[in-house]
């Protein structure tokens, strides 16, 4: 079955760094587009940034534009969220998802499944 573990969160101060992983195992990982979400406490879930399977596209949200960078390697069956910059609103458990299809580099967060245990992003002084 499809699994999905993210992993690399911690307590971080803000203008530090951190760098997510998802290792993903089950399924052609080469072959669906991906993204990373997050969720912070009494807050709904928000998109961070996606990628297509082969990487060449990826989209971020505002909030994170030109300081967080995605990426993956399809020989791994893995993908990255380096996090650079980061500012206390940038808390929350962040999760990977993968597209419920293979029919294109999927916009929205109701387009992707998740089922990993998330990994938290904490950012304070």
């Amino acid at each position: 079955q499809v699994q999905l573990v993210e992993s690399g969160g911690d307590l971080v101060q803000p203008g530090e760094s951190l760098r997510l992983s998802c290792a993903a195992s089950g399924y052609r990982f080469e072959s669906f587009s991906m993204i990373w979400m997050r969720q912070a406490p009494g807050k709904g879930p928000e998109w961070v940034s996606g990628i297509d399977k082969t990487g060449s596209r990826t989209t971020y949200g505002d909030p994170v534009r030109g300081r967080f960078t995605i990426s993956r390697d399809n020989t791994k069956n893995t993908m990255y969220l380096q996090m650079n910059s980061l500012r206390t609103e940038d808390t929350a458990m962040y999760y990977c998802g993968k597209a419920k299809t293979d029919a294109g580099f999927l916009q929205k967060v109701s387009d992707y499944d998740f089922s990993g245990q998330g990994t938290q992003v904490t950012v304070s002084s």
